[in-house]
C-alpha cells in the first residue's frame, strides 16, 4: 500500500488480503500496525538525525540482519551494534535526513515490508536511500527484524 495516497486504507486492505488470505491485517488493527510502523520509521529518522546510536539499537530483534547502503551485511544485535556505534556518531554528513514510509505489504499479521523513503538534505545537494525494512510485531511493538538499504544512483 502506498501511504502517500488518499487512499491507503482500501488499499493496505486490498493488498493484505490479495496475500493474506484469513490471516490478512484489516479495519482497526490495519491502521494500528500502520501508525505503529510508521512510528518506528519516525524514531529511525530521529536517532539518525541526532546520530544516536543507542536509540538506533534499540528499534532491532536481537537475531536482526541488516544491510547497509554500501553492501556491509551485519548478523545480530551485537554486529549491528558494533557498527552503528563505531560509525553513526562520526558521521560526516552535514544536514537533514528524512525517512517517509513509502509502502507497507504485510506478510502475515506480524510481519511487514516496509519500503522507506531516505533523503539526505545537504547544501550540495540531497542523496537519496531506499530501505526495504521486514518489520515484526512483538510483545512491546514492532521491530526491525531484516533491513536493506540501497543507494538511489540519480
Amino acid at each position: 500500500m502506498d501511504i502517500t495516497s488518499a487512499t491507503t486504507a482500501t488499499a493496505v486492505s486490498a493488498s493484505t488480503a490479495a496475500t493474506g488470505g484469513a490471516d490478512a491485517v484489516t479495519g482497526d488493527a490495519e491502521s494500528e500496525a500502520l501508525r505503529a510502523i510508521e512510528a518506528v520509521v519516525a524514531t529511525v529518522e530521529r536517532t539518525q538525525r541526532a546520530k544516536d546510536a543507542e536509540g538506533f539499537i534499540e528499534l532491532f530483534r536481537p537475531d536482526a540482519l541488516w544491510t547497509t547502503a554500501h553492501g556491509k551485511v551485519l548478523i545480530g544485535l551485537d554486529a549491528i551494534a558494533e557498527f552503528t556505534r563505531a560509525v553513526l556518531p562520526q558521521s560526516s554528513w552535514d544536514g537533514d535526513v528524512t525517512y517517509r514510509v513509502a509502502h507497507v505489504q504485510f506478510l502475515r499479521p506480524d510481519v511487514a515490508a516496509v519500503k522507506v523513503r531516505q533523503v539526505y538534505h545537504e547544501a550540495t545537494g540531497d542523496t537519496e536511500g531506499a530501505p526495504l525494512y521486514v518489520m515484526t510485531k512483538e510483545e512491546d511493538g514492532w521491530l526491525l527484524h531484516v533491513g536493506q538499504n540501497t543507494l538511489v544512483v540519480a
